[in-house]
């Protein structure tokens, strides 16, 4: 499966904890173009696992992926994005930036999910909460297409997550001038 990214475009990672949202970041994005709810809770509380923090790590990742975007810049937020709320403020986020959103959602059975999250090197989330969050996402499969994203793209399967390919397409001549880019240049996207 070919997943087309647009310039400019703010991409949200929803699946439970353990699903392989991070490791599909780190296979397609950048470093720098992937911001994990995980590292903000690290970063403000000195612990991923802090979940006090949560507050203050979104206000933090919010702030950074502003700046991102007002470059120009493709973002990434790594998050469960399994209740409402979350993905309510991610897109009224976007509607200020002036930006969409592609909603990837990782729906791979539980057990997979409590699996991955068990061989996780640092860090496990209690499996009752990955099958809360993974109940949550599940219940609101149905109306994600109704809520506002540019896109949703749903992998359901190890094979549907290994076999995507990410496209990034091409700034268009007009997008170039808006931002002052020479189109064939590396860093123009």
């Amino acid at each position: 499966m070919r997943i087309h990214i647009p310039p400019r475009t703010l991409i949200a990672l929803a699946g439970a904890s353990g699903s392989g949202k991070t490791t599909f970041a780190r296979r397609w994005f950048a470093p720098t173009e992937v911001l994990s709810s995980d590292v903000f809770r690290s970063l403000v509380a000195d612990d991923e696992r802090d979940q006090s923090a949560t507050g203050d790590a979104f206000d933090a990742l919010y702030f950074i992926a502003a700046r991102r975007l007002a470059r120009g810049k493709l973002t990434v937020v790594d998050a469960t994005h399994a209740y409402p709320f979350t993905r309510m403020r991610l897109r009224e986020f976007a509607l200020a930036q002036g930006v969409e959103v592609v909603l990837i959602v990782f729906d791979l059975p539980l057990e997979i999910c409590l699996a991955g999250n068990a061989a996780r090197p640092h860090r496990q989330v209690p499996p009752e909460v990955v099958a809360q969050q993974h109940a949550a996402l599940r219940q609101a499969r149905p109306a994600l297409g109704a809520e506002g994203f540019s896109s949703v793209i749903t992998l359901e399967t190890p094979e549907a997550v290994s076999s995507v390919v990410v496209v990034r397409q091409p700034l268009t001549v007009g997008e170039a001038a808006e931002r002052n880019v020479t189109l064939g240049d590396a860093k123009g996207w």
